[in-house]
């Protein structure tokens, strides 16, 4: 097969799709790797390390795609990207679709089959490919909320640990998964009071257990999410709906009841957000304030941690990289594990969640 790798593009996008030793594997497999120029700069990764091990390089995005059969990205196709996919190609990537009908009309149109990071279920359960740039996203909200509660960027000028005779800053942190149990982690390892918040009493009795004293686990429902939100500093939004769009914890209303300065870190916002008022932002222009609150909702957090973060991705998914490339497309829908992970195929919606988001019909693959 011919994977393609082209170089990312959305706002201040460092990651690439796969390691220089992913195309080594790729090649000795005997696949052909085509690798755009400089896609692997950003995450510390030369062209000379993907030619040293097999892969070609070439110009520019139109030539990936208009070869490859599979591509494998970090982020879903954006822009002028979308013109370029094909009937009966295969993309490899984070698609999130709950988010955007835009985006799934579009690849519906072009017929190509949709393989998504974020709802690849493993036998057990895991969601293995969501897992990694959870677990930056969660650490990095804390980093950046951090950030934006100091008074130069419009936050209360509050600091996260405090300091002796100073209460420290309260966050609350919504949804116990690897998001929400990374974000309340390095919260309280800064010394803030964290409140932890989840709707699975398992979970949350779980999380009691391994957390540090200064996290507090609270049962999630609306009059609490109300008293603890208006309360905090800083919120964090972790909940996910596996491919589908996140349920709304913080209406509108709710905002004009919080502290004056308060931030916001929407880590869902890939999936539309927990908060009513979030909307995507990038690195470039990462915040925008609504009565008074602080929103940070930027789409490709991970990304701006570009090492860390392929490294990262790229450990968990380069098996399943190596298994698409010698599978038939027209067959993964057979596979326990790649059908979980199929939300299009050849134009038709396979994904429950998906289908049900945007009201469309749902195919059997």
């Amino acid at each position: 097969m011919i994977v393609g790798i082209p170089k990312e593009t959305k706002s201040h996008e460092y990651r690439v799709a796969l390691l220089p030793v992913g195309a080594a594997l790729l090649s000795e497999a005997g696949h052909r790797v085509l690798v755009q120029r400089h896609a692997g700069e950003g995450s510390g990764y030369a062209d000379e390390d993907y030619l040293a091990a097999g892969a070609e390089l070439v110009d520019d995005a139109d030539e990936v795609f208009a070869e490859a059969e599979m591509i494998v990205k970090v982020k879903e196709p954006i822009d002028r990207e979308l013109n370029l996919l094909r009937g009966g190609q295969v993309v490899f990537t984070y698609f999130h679709f709950a988010a955007s009908r835009e985006l799934t009309e579009r690849c519906v149109d072009s017929g190509v089959t949709a393989v998504a990071y974020e709802t690849l279920t493993d036998r057990h359960g895991r969601l293995p490919l969501l897992t990694p740039m959870s677990e930056v996203a969660g650490r990095m909200s804390i980093q950046e909320g951090a950030k934006y509660l100091e008074k130069p960027q419009e936050g209360r000028g509050i600091l996260l640990s405090g300091v002796p005779g100073v209460e420290p800053a309260k966050v609350l942190v919504l949804g116990g998964g690897v998001v929400g149990s990374n974000a309340a982690r390095i919260a309280a390892g800064l010394g803030a009071d964290v409140v932890l918040m989840d709707v699975d009493l398992d979970r949350l009795r779980h999380l009691a257990e391994v957390m540090p004293p200064n996290v507090r686990t609270i049962y999630s429902h609306p009059h609490a999410v109300s008293d603890h939100a208006t309360t905090s500093d800083l919120v964090v939004g972790a909940v996910l709906i596996p491919g589908g769009r996140c349920p709304t914890l913080i209406p509108r209303s709710m905002l004009a009841d919080m502290r004056s300065g308060a931030v916001i870190v929407d880590v869902g916002v890939d999936q539309g957000g927990c908060v009513e008022t979030t909307r995507p932002t990038t690195h470039a222009s990462p915040t925008f304030v609504i009565d008074d609150v602080v929103h940070y909702c930027v789409a490709n957090m991970p990304g701006a941690v570009g090492r860390t973060s392929t490294q990262a991705l790229c450990h968990a998914t380069q098996p399943f990289v190596l298994q698409l490339a010698q599978r038939d497309p027209d067959a993964l829908a057979d596979d326990a594990v790649f059908s979980s992970a199929l939300n299009l195929h050849a134009g038709r919606v396979c994904h429950h969640a998906v289908a049900e988001t945007f009201g469309l019909p749902l195919h059997a693959a």
